[in-house]
C-alpha cells in the first residue's frame, strides 16, 4: 500500500494545509494573548496543567498503536500535526452545530462576534479522521491540546466513527456547554450575521465557513445546515 497520506483522497491534497505552515503547528501562548484585543484573555486560558491532564486522561492506554483524530471544523482544512492518512468518515451520535459565539478574538470580537463550529450530540456528522502514527502520538497530540484546549469551549472525548471500511474509536474535542463560549441557543439570524461579519487575528467567520464547506464539497459530502448557512450568508454580505 502507497504510504502517500491522500491516497485515499487524493483531492484534499491542495485544501489542507501542510503542518509545517501552520499558525498552530507551534501555538504560542504569549504571542495569542498579544495578538488578542481582550484584556481578559490570560484569565480564560488553561493551564499548562490542565490541558495535560486532560490530555493523558484521555490517551491512557491508548499508545500502543496509531491514533485516530476526528475533525469537523477548522482541523479539516489546517490540522497542523503530521498524520499518515486521511479519510471521510461520520460520527453517527453526533452533530456539527455552529454554537461556538466568537468574542475573544480569532474570528470575532466583542464588537462583532464570531461562529464557529462545535460538536454536539446529534444524529450524525460528515468529516475526516486523520491517523497518527503510534510513534509520533506523544508530540502530536501535545500540539493538538494546545490548539483546541487552550481555552474553555471544547472537552476532549472519543468517540465511534465510521470509516468506508471499518469503524475506530478516535479523538475529538465536544461542545463543553459549561463554557460561556458555546451558546447553544444560538439563532439562525445570530448565526448567520456573526459569520457574514465576525472577524478577528486568524481571520473571518465567513472565511472559516466557506473553507470548511469547500472540503466536504471536494469528498462529495452533502451537509444542507452548512450549504444553507454559506448561501444565507453570502446573500447577507452582498446586500450589505
Amino acid at each position: 500500500m502507497s504510504d502517500d497520506p491522500f491516497r485515499y483522497h487524493p483531492r484534499l491534497r491542495a485544501l489542507i494545509r501542510d503542518p509545517e505552515e501552520s499558525f498552530f503547528r507551534d501555538l504560542d501562548v504569549e504571542d495569542l494573548i498579544a495578538r488578542n484585543p481582550d484584556p481578559k484573555i490570560r484569565d480564560m486560558l488553561l493551564s499548562d496543567e490542565e490541558r495535560e491532564a486532560g490530555r493523558l486522561k484521555l490517551l491512557a492506554d491508548r499508545r500502543g498503536d496509531d491514533l485516530w483524530v476526528f475533525a469537523y471544523g477548522s482541523l479539516t482544512w489546517d490540522p497542523a500535526i503530521h498524520f499518515t492518512e486521511v479519510r471521510r468518515a461520520f460520527a453517527p451520535h453526533h452533530q456539527r452545530r455552529f454554537i461556538l459565539k466568537d468574542t475573544r478574538g480569532p474570528r470575532g470580537s466583542a464588537e462583532r462576534p464570531g461562529v464557529m463550529a462545535a460538536l454536539d450530540e446529534g444524529e450524525g456528522c460528515h468529516g475526516l479522521a486523520f491517523r497518527i502514527a503510534k510513534d509520533r502520538i506523544e508530540e502530536e497530540t501535545r500540539r493538538l491540546w494546545q490548539r483546541e484546549r487552550i481555552g474553555p469551549a471544547y472537552v476532549e472525548a472519543m468517540i465511534a466513527v465510521e470509516l468506508s471500511d471499518r469503524a475506530v474509536e478516535a479523538v475529538t474535542f465536544l461542545a463543553d456547554h459549561g463554557s460561556e463560549m458555546i451558546v447553544s441557543d444560538l439563532s439562525r439570524e445570530e448565526q448567520i450575521t456573526f459569520a457574514a461579519t465576525g472577524e478577528g487575528f486568524l481571520g473571518s467567520s465567513y472565511d472559516y465557513v466557506e473553507k470548511l464547506a469547500t472540503g466536504l464539497e471536494a469528498l462529495g459530502i452533502e451537509d444542507e445546515d452548512l450549504t444553507d448557512l454559506l448561501t444565507a450568508i453570502r446573500e447577507r454580505r452582498a446586500a450589505a
